[in-house]
């Protein structure tokens, strides 16, 4: 069993900035594949962000690239979401998921073994 804890989510002005965290607790985590969806009130979840711990390939949705950043974090086991100009549209639910095998589509939430608790982040007009 792994467990996602996120933390880093808050209150932001449009244009600022947030970094989130998710810790894993997995003792075979290079084997993993790691992501960030969202989810806003009344809205479907939403992909935002995928890392292949093994190999390091990345992909984005398409309205977060060249504003978010996704990356293996300092600490063992961590994984990070770097987010600036951020835009109203942006405040959700940030969710850290992660999975055993490769999904066949990263942007596919039932592709996801694991889901962390969430965390909120608002960003204001």
């Amino acid at each position: 069993q792994v467990q996602l804890v996120e933390s880093g989510g808050g209150l932001v002005q449009a244009g600022g900035s947030l970094r989130l965290s998710c810790a894993a607790s997995a003792r075979t985590f290079s084997n993993y594949f790691m992501g960030w969806f969202r989810q806003a009130p009344g809205k479907d979840r939403e992909f935002v962000a995928f890392i292949s711990w093994a190999t390091g390939r990345i992909d984005y949705a398409d309205n977060v690239k060249g504003r978010f950043t996704i990356s293996r974090g300092n600490a063992k086991n961590t994984v990070t979401l770097q987010m600036s100009s951020l835009k109203p549209e942006d405040t959700a639910v940030y969710f850290c998921v992660a999975a055993r095998d490769r999904p066949l589509s990263s942007d596919n939430p039932n592709d996801y073994d694991y889901w962390g608790q969430g965390t909120q982040v608002t960003v204001s007009s």
